[in-house]
C-alpha cells in the first residue's frame, strides 16, 4: 500500500481534515454495540481495506471521539496505559471479561474474546 499524499482540499493540520480511511474506521467503531468488541483486524476486514496496524493507527490518532474501548487487540489484552478507563467502560456495558491470572501484572482482566467479539451481525446497513 502506498503512502497517500497530502489532501488537496486544505492544509493537513486543519482540525476538520480527517482522512477518508479514518472516517470509515471511526464509523465502524460507532456501529459496535455496547458490551461487544471488534479487533483491529476485524475492522480492517469489515472495511475490505487496510490492516490491523492501519486501524490501530487511526484509533490512536482519532479514536477519542468514538467508543475506542470497543476496538481491541485480538488477544483480549486491554489497551496499555488505558486499562482502567477501558475496564470501567467494559464493566458499565457488561462486556464479557476473563479474570486475570495471579501472575498477570496488576491482575487486570482480559476481554473474553469468544463471548465479546462482534461479527457485525444484525447491522442493517451492510458493509461500506
Amino acid at each position: 500500500m502506498s503512502q497517500q499524499s497530502l489532501p488537496s482540499d486544505g492544509p493537513p493540520d486543519h482540525p476538520d481534515a480527517l482522512p477518508e480511511y479514518a472516517e470509515k474506521v471511526l464509523e465502524v467503531a460507532e456501529l459496535i454495540p455496547p458490551g461487544r468488541v471488534m479487533t483491529y483486524g476485524d475492522v480492517a476486514e469489515w472495511l475490505g481495506e487496510g490492516g490491523p496496524r492501519q486501524v490501530g493507527r487511526v484509533m490512536a490518532l482519532y479514536g477519542g471521539a468514538v467508543p475506542w474501548w470497543r476496538v481491541v487487540r485480538a488477544d483480549g489484552v486491554l489497551l496499555p496505559g488505558h486499562e482502567l478507563r477501558a475496564l470501567g467502560h467494559y464493566r458499565e456495558e457488561g462486556t464479557p471479561l476473563r479474570e486475570a491470572s495471579r501472575a498477570a501484572e496488576g491482575h487486570v482482566p482480559r476481554l473474553d474474546m469468544r463471548r465479546a467479539r462482534w461479527d457485525g451481525g444484525g447491522h442493517t446497513g451492510g458493509h461500506t
